[in-house]
């Protein structure tokens, strides 16, 4: 055993340094005065020494130090003793390597208490900026509608040519706060799973095509072309029907949105997986840088901030798609090449229902 190992409880070097009290003691009295000293008595006094400076130093190192070692762990550990560690506390056993588990103890403290103030910091960040995009979001529309109304109040009111244009302006901004609203309370209820799931069996393909047809007007303004594949093939799903449909109607106004300026195609297709179905909405658009892609689904994120905003998005609707599949329990992925396209996928589970292929 080495001698550094040997020294790492307080009861050994208390015999350690005693013992090297005696040593020098010893080679004083026989080698630097022996004319002044009898062997025997000489010995006896060592021995006494040893004893002495043997006691003082346990008792310093057990009484002295393990009071305020018992202190440092107190002190770490104060936000999670129970009645096993405040007994551990009590009992120190002095036999171990004491110095080293405090060691241990300071250093996963330390890390457990840095972890937390990079958590806090991030939520912090993450206040400051959801804050921040919700009195942006509602800035706009808000000023909006005071340019309106002042405008209307300054003789504006009396004047065909504008009365009614403004009020509907107007109307306008106050449906986008209502919009933004309701999305920032449909996400705080997904997140809290306060919104229970009415999951039923329905046809997917059926879904898809009442939601083309809905949006039929949309995609012909934007020049895209809506496509089904297999459309004569029904897919039954057990999910919740009405947030389904949410999700696919957000990613099909997006990929309208966002879509290529020529021959644009927006595409949902399906891929059989066991008990499951991958669900693609793929476009040939313009597609999503890949630094965007980590956060695209994070609250109010934007890959161009001014073009979506001037296109009335608020940066909540992959949020909430997001959040709507991940209650179902299911995943949602999406990849993407600039000026190829994007592809968002996500799972449904499959019915009992027997689906014709």
């Amino acid at each position: 055993m080495s001698l550094k190992r040997f020294l790492k409880t307080p009861r050994n070097i208390a015999i350690v340094s005693s013992t090297g009290a005696g040593i020098i003691l010893y080679l004083y009295l026989f080698f630097i005065s022996p004319s002044e000293s009898h062997v025997l008595s000489d010995m006896v006094f060592v021995a006494l020494t040893i004893g002495l400076v043997f006691v003082m130093n346990h008792f310093l190192l057990k009484f002295y130090l393990q009071d305020r070692i018992k202190l440092v762990y107190r002190n770490i550990l104060e936000d999670k003793i129970d009645t096993e560690t405040d007994k551990s506390l009590e009992h120190l056993d002095l036999k171990t390597d004491v110095i080293a588990d405090v060691n241990n103890e300071v250093t996963n403290w330390v890390s457990k208490k840095n972890k937390e103030i990079k958590i806090l910091k991030e939520m912090e960040t993450f206040r400051k900026d959801f804050i921040g995009n919700v009195s942006h979001e509602l800035k706009t529309p808000i000023f909006n509608i005071q340019g309106y109304i002042v405008t209307l109040l300054d003789g504006g009111l009396e004047d065909e040519s504008i009365n009614r244009k403004f009020l509907e302006r107007a109307q306008f901004s106050v449906e986008r706060m209502i919009t933004l609203i309701e999305d920032l309370d449909l996400i705080t209820r997904l997140e809290s799973s306060q919104i229970e799931l009415k999951r039923e069996d329905f046809d997917l393909v059926e879904l898809v095509r009442l939601i083309f047809t809905s949006l039929e007007i949309k995609a012909k303004d934007a020049n895209n072309l809506l496509v089904l594949k297999d459309p004569d093939r029904p897919i039954f799903v057990n999910a919740d029907q009405s947030r389904i449909r949410q999700v696919l109607v957000n990613l099909i106004i997006n990929s309208l949105k966002y879509g290529s300026e020529q021959e644009a195609v927006t595409e949902v297709r399906f891929f059989h997986m066991d008990n499951k179905v991958l669900v693609e909405v793929a476009d040939n658009g313009i597609g999503i840088p890949k630094e965007h892609l980590p956060r695209l689904f994070e609250r109010f994120y934007r890959t161009d901030k001014s073009r979506s905003r001037d296109k009335g998005g608020s940066g909540l609707g992959l949020s909430i798609v997001k959040h709507i599949i991940e209650a179902h329990h299911e995943n949602i992925n999406v990849r993407s090449t600039e000026g190829v396209g994007s592809t968002f996928s996500f799972t449904l589970r499959k019915s009992d229902k027997i689906s014709r292929l």
